[in-house]
């Protein structure tokens, strides 16, 4: 089908969904709900992770990273005060006294995940491929050891409790509606053409004079900001945060989420972290009743087999469900 103009299009379905988030507030148990807002957060990570990585070809497995700098800010920053001398005394004084709304906190949160990927950014994304990759490993290493040890801020490993549950199903929809327009809009624009050039290849994006040492930062930077939002509504959700929480296994599971939907694909991302999350909440009391711990897990493992064999792009590949011109790719220019 035809669409002259998707944006109309994307507000139709964003009004759609929110009338159905409504009636489902109002007519499904807090178990539902909650999987509704675990899909949500999700879908913000997913996409935000195929912003970085889908966009400009990197290979960046350090979004639970960022996950817990902006779920920790945020958690710090919201923070009650009246419990805050209690649970952590050593708190420096000056953020004591801190108790912010939850919005600010958790654009706080985002911000300072974007400046820390800044700052590693300009060395780690020297890096290629696989050793991209484990340099972002790295970086998450460096990060879970860091909070396990800052006990007088993170309380070490037995982490932030108590948390006030700010985290609603329209907090979620709210910023993923944000990620999603921003997303689209980044792709479809002369910015977006830009990051695809230098995915499809670095060479002759270069010869076209585009920066890819900014391009890769501003990547990494936007992804991240929105991997601290997702961290933010992380936490205020299960109201609680440990180092362990965010470990390799959720950044291999973000990647299968991007890799299933197709990487380079908006749409891809919403419907793998969709896919992801419901069947790991489907097959919980099986694995619970049966006693078969991590039956979700393998069968995830073999769609993902069988998605690579038989649709090596993923479901979507790099496309959108409309028809908004896609940018044509850039052939291998031989060097003689």
């Amino acid at each position: 089908m035809h669409w002259k103009n998707p944006y109309i299009v994307i507000v139709c379905i964003t009004l759609i969904v929110s009338a159905l988030l409504w009636g489902a507030e109002r007519a499904v148990n807090d178990y539902i709900l909650t999987i509704m807002q675990f899909v949500g957060i999700n879908i913000i990570l997913a996409t935000s992770l195929n912003l970085t990585n889908g966009f400009t070809g990197l290979f960046s497995v350090g979004h639970p990273a960022f996950m817990a700098i902006g779920g920790y800010t945020t958690a710090l920053l919201t923070f009650p005060a009246i419990k805050a001398p209690l649970f952590l005394p050593e708190l420096p004084s000056w953020l004591l006294g801190i108790e912010m709304s939850f919005l600010p906190a958790l654009v706080i949160g985002g911000l300072v995940a974007a400046a820390t990927a800044f700052i590693i950014g300009v060395p780690i994304l020297r890096l290629k491929g696989h050793y991209l990759a484990v340099g972002t490993i790295a970086f998450l290493v460096i990060v879970n050891v860091l909070l396990t040890n800052m006990s007088s801020i993170t309380r070490g490993p037995l982490g932030l409790n108590g948390l006030s549950p700010f985290t609603n199903i329209w907090w979620i929809f709210l910023w993923v509606v944000v990620v999603c327009y921003v997303s689209w809009r980044i792709k479809f624009s002369s910015y977006g053409r830009a990051m695809i050039s230098m995915r499809e290849n670095e060479m002759a994006a270069e010869c076209c004079g585009i920066n890819l040492a900014h391009m890769r930062i501003m990547a990494l930077a936007i992804g991240a900001f929105f991997a601290g939002v997702g961290g933010g509504l992380w936490a205020h959700l299960i109201t609680a945060l440990t180092p362990n929480t965010f470990s390799l296994i959720m950044a291999f599971n973000l990647v299968v989420m991007v890799v299933v939907g197709g990487s380079g694909s908006i749409t891809g991302s919403v419907v793998g972290a969709i896919i992801f999350t419901t069947t790991i909440e489907i097959f919980r009391p099986i694995e619970e009743g049966f006693e078969l711990y991590g039956v979700a897990e393998v069968l995830l493992a073999l769609l993902l087999i069988v998605i690579l064999i038989f649709r090596p792009k993923g479901l979507f590949g790099t496309k959108e469900p409309f028809s908004i011109p896609q940018t044509p790719k850039i052939r291998n220019i031989e060097v003689s």
